[in-house]
């Protein structure tokens, strides 16, 4: 790193991006979950919220032969026990047979169609008559044995890539499914064979703006001929359908960009098999742009300016960006910080040495340091960004789309795959999770110079979009990252990924929980010698078998070594005598910070011989000597490998979440419940898995302002309820006997009736003005004048008038509805409003529960998601109501399980 610090603008640095969710540290006892106690946390529950609709699609059916074929995929073979870094396997290698003995090499779905599609990769010849070309001559097609002329082929434009894409014939076009019912029929009738396509053998055409239909051909058979009579019909019918289509199309033009990423074909990495298992070779090409830097620092405007001692401080830019990464920060639980504001204002004398201000105003006490202006300017800016229009805010995001475009993919084998972190984090300052004792400090802004690039050896080298060049270029095919470098502030190596959804990463994630399944067969051997060992004379081992009965039955982090410069953390191998407490008969108290300095606190009662070692072990040492002083994580490993080949003591962790959630799921979920009700289930097994790996947060600050809002929710129910029941009773008295509508609504009394009518008054009018606000915008942007004021005032005019009628109807015991209905239709709204009554309040005790555990970190990193594919599949829960956007993007593999599967 060069000596002079470059740094980010203020824009940049007031939207650094806070600590992501922590990983969630050592674990509560699986049974005893008593006396949890967090002091960090800065995970929200708003970012595991399941999608509301499917992100996959549904391919075309293959022919029974190419299913055949399919079953019969090359796969990569998975050899790694890192589950922070993306496995990637060697390249596919086409296997010799096909369906047996065919000759040619089976192709997945994605591999074939985009390899095809950009011209890069040809297919194998096959042997197979099904396969053969229809064309029987360029520009000719073969009818009742003759040649008949073609129409001319269309030309198709450029690939993104520059280079020409193949001609794409009227052959080569996807039959529309009515065609080929139609065609079968045909072939019964006067029993001539139709040729069948399938999408296994086409390229892809979803990312084109118009639908090709496909002209029928016919394939000549020794049994027949296709009758002219039949021909016409055929060429109707396909001029008939292309129609369709073409209106079809319309119709949904604008819904769907070019080129949207759902339409992108995906790689089934997951149905290859036979693939090289060395885990040398990772990948054969690799092309991609490099990493994209922030831009360049833009100085504040002349009169905003911090102050020293009262007066304004006229600093270089270098300087005036440090202050402005404190700045931002200054409302925030940062700045109150002590270590925090100590670390900052160590390094900012450090700039001020190198940048002085340029009015010669000496600074050495943070306490006459005032930032205030510069925050303030900070917040007007952001308020300026918050009033912009819709259409401005698109133009602006489409500019930056526009520039971060080159790095979102690369090329890897042929392949277009998505990068992950391909932006180079911002300079600004390191904030850390619980007491690290580095929060604070600068992190330097980056330069091409920082960065090593990995890429192959024939690709081209990117050029940097900032000034500068690369640190190096290397072409390393053993490992899957594409750029590296090292942070100042802990030396710590940082890495860029392709994303959590390419095949790379999903190998390893497969292969991660598939090891934590292979545990199964070995767990109990595992648990039977560490048992005995406990009693073991030899000290080393004894102590080793200890530590594993906590690792396997408290799930506890296995723990490394910390620098004196890194936060006082601890894992199972590291603890030191103070963390544990011995209270007889068998309990154990531990108290400790774990990762992310999560404290882990948990009472336990423990197996007799455990609690005796533990006393041995703690006999004539010290508070900060080490608990286990004859064993560390690699003696602990060694060991382990000798059960199972890649076996850690993470693996344990995995397997005791997945096998916990598994059972859990088994034995809670009501079969014929609603699916609220196997929801509520479902994050009940999550919940215990979660505190068994003692993935907990504080409870977070907007909790009971999101609580208030579910209660006016249920509130807002009732009421409607109420409305129903009221104007039941105007149609026939006789229904005021009846029990199920003859007692009020509980907890609805008349102040909560006022209270509901007048926020919804509120609620309805801030609708009407935003709505109004839009449809002026559109206006003014297609040319047109907008609606006079007139118009808002009279669509207010109207809600005051449906209020007066809700004002009037209070304490009547009647109600008026908008749109008469007979009395069958309002009881089924009853009945219907009592169903979702039910499964919200089943919602707001399951939020309510959920307050201190985390339930994402969990789901993303420690249950297979196979285990909830499967049950959501068992139990007809759709998958989207647990599974974000992101985390189906995370696990496609995982979705091809059937509902039988089990851990």
């Amino acid at each position: 790193m060069s000596g002079d610090f470059e740094m980010l603008d203020a824009q940049n640095s007031s939207q650094l991006s806070k600590p992501g969710p922590s990983s969630r540290n050592t674990a509560n006892g699986r049974l005893n979950g008593n006396g949890r106690h967090v002091e960090d946390s800065s995970m929200s529950e708003d970012d595991d919220m399941p999608l509301s609709q499917t992100t996959r699609t549904k391919s075309e059916p293959a022919t029974p032969d190419l299913r055949k074929q399919k079953r019969k995929r090359v796969q990569y073979n998975h050899d790694s026990s890192d589950d922070d870094k993306p496995l990637a396997s060697t390249p596919v290698k086409v296997s010799t047979s096909r369906a047996g003995a065919s000759g040619s090499a089976p192709v997945s779905n994605g591999v074939g169609k985009k390899q095809k599609s950009k011209g890069k990769a040809k297919l194998e010849p096959s042997d197979s008559e099904d396969d053969a070309p229809l064309v029987k001559a360029k520009g000719k097609r073969a009818v009742n044995g003759k040649e008949k002329k073609q129409p001319p082929k269309k030309k198709v434009k450029k690939s993104e890539s520059g280079d020409d894409a193949e001609l794409e014939s009227e052959d080569d076009k996807p039959i529309v499914k009515e065609t080929l019912k139609r065609k079968r029929k045909g072939k019964q009738a006067n029993g001539t064979a139709v040729a069948e396509s399938s999408d296994d053998d086409k390229p892809l055409t979803k990312s084109t703006t118009k639908k090709t239909v496909a002209k029928k051909v016919v394939k000549k058979e020794e049994s027949g001929t296709e009758s002219t009579q039949t021909q016409v019909q055929t060429k109707k019918r396909a001029s008939k359908v292309k129609k369709e289509g073409a209106d079809e199309e319309s119709s949904k033009k604008g819904k769907k960009k070019e080129g949207d990423e759902d339409d992108e074909e995906v790689f089934k990495w997951w149905e290859q098999q036979n693939a090289d298992g060395d885990g040398s070779v990772k990948w054969q090409t690799l092309e991609h742009n490099g990493v994209c830097f922030p831009q360049p620092y833009e100085p504040l405007p002349k009169g905003v300016q911090m102050k020293y001692a009262g007066k304004s401080v006229d600093l270089p830019p270098l300087a005036e960006e440090v202050a402005g990464f404190y700045a931002a920060l200054l409302e925030t639980e940062h700045a109150q910080d002590s270590t925090f504001n100590g670390n900052f204002f160590d390094d900012f004398l450090k700039i001020l040495k190198k940048n002085p201000p340029r009015d010669g105003t000496k600074i050495t006490s943070f306490e006459k340091c005032d930032f205030r202006p510069m925050f303030e300017h900070f917040e007007a800016e952001k308020a300026k960004k918050k009033s912009l229009t819709t259409a401005e805010k698109k133009e602006i995001k489409a500019a930056k789309d526009q520039f971060e475009a080159p790095y979102t993919h690369c090329t890897l084998d042929g392949r277009k795959e998505k990068v992950g972190n391909f932006r180079i984090e911002p300079p600004g300052l390191f904030r850390g999770r619980g007491g690290h004792p580095k929060k604070g400090a600068l992190k330097f802004r980056l330069r091409p110079e920082d960065i090593t690039i990995n890429i192959g050896e024939d690709a081209p080298v990117p050029v940097p979009n900032v000034p500068g060049k690369w640190k190096a270029v290397i072409h390393d095919q053993t490992v899957t990252w594409l750029a590296n470098w090292t942070e100042n502030v802990n030396g710590n190596h940082k890495y860029v990924f392709l994303a959590a959804g390419s095949s790379l990463k999903g190998q390893s994630d497969m292969s991660k929980f598939e090891k934590a399944r292979e545990l199964k067969k070995h767990v109990d051997r595992i648990r039977k010698d560490y048992t005995e060992d406990l009693k073991n004379k030899m000290m080393q081992i004894r102590q080793r078998a200890t530590a594993m009965y906590f690792i396997d039955r408290l799930a506890l982090r296995a723990g490394n070594e910390k620098g004196d410069d890194e936060a006082d953390t601890v894992g199972c191998c590291s603890l030191r005598c103070e963390h544990v407490t011995l209270e007889p008969p068998h309990w154990i108290i531990f108290d400790f910070l774990g990762k992310d300095s999560i404290r882990y606190y948990n009472r336990v009662t423990v197996d007799p011989q455990v609690f005796k070692n533990i006393k041995i072990f703690k006999n004539d040492k010290l508070d900060d000597d080490d608990l286990f002083d004859r064993v560390n994580t690699s003696v602990l490993n060694k060991h382990l490998t000798s059960y199972m080949k890649g076996l850690t003591a993470k693996v344990f962790r995995t397997y005791n979440a997945s096998i916990t959630f598994q059972e859990q799921l088994d034995q809670g979920t009501p079969v014929d419940g609603t699916v609220q009700e196997k929801l509520a289930a479902y994050n009940s097994a999550n919940r215990m898995v979660a505190i068994l790996c003692n993935h907990q947060r504080a409870v977070p600050k907007t909790h009971e302002q999101s609580m208030g809002k579910m209660r006016d929710k249920l509130r807002g129910f009732k009421y409607e309820r109420r409305k129903l029941r009221h104007a039941l009773f105007a149609i026939s008295s006789k229904f005021k006997k009846d029990e199920k509508y003859a007692e009020d609504e509980s907890d609805l009394d008349e102040d909560g009736i006022v209270e509901h009518e007048e926020q919804w008054k509120a609620k309805e009018i801030e609708r009407m003005e935003k709505k109004f606000q839009k449809e002026n915008e559109k206006l003014v942007e297609e040319g047109k004048e907008a609606q006079d004021d007139s118009v808002l005032q009279g669509r207010i005019e109207n809600i005051e008038v449906e209020f007066q009628r809700l004002v009037k109807e209070r304490g009547t015991g009647k109600a008026e509805l908008k749109r008469e209905k007979p009395a069958e239709k309002i009881e089924e709204a009853i009945e219907k409003l009592d169903d979702k009554i039910k499964a919200f309040r089943l919602q707001m005790e399951d939020r309510e529960a959920g307050k201190e555990v985390a339930l994402g970190t969990s789901k993303i990193n420690y249950l297979d998601p196979r285990i909830t594919a499967a049950w959501c599949k068992q139990y007809n829960v759709p998958i989207e109501k647990l599974f974000s956007k992101t985390l189906l993007t995370k696990f496609p593999w995982a979705m091809e399980v059937e509902g039988d599967w089990k851990f």
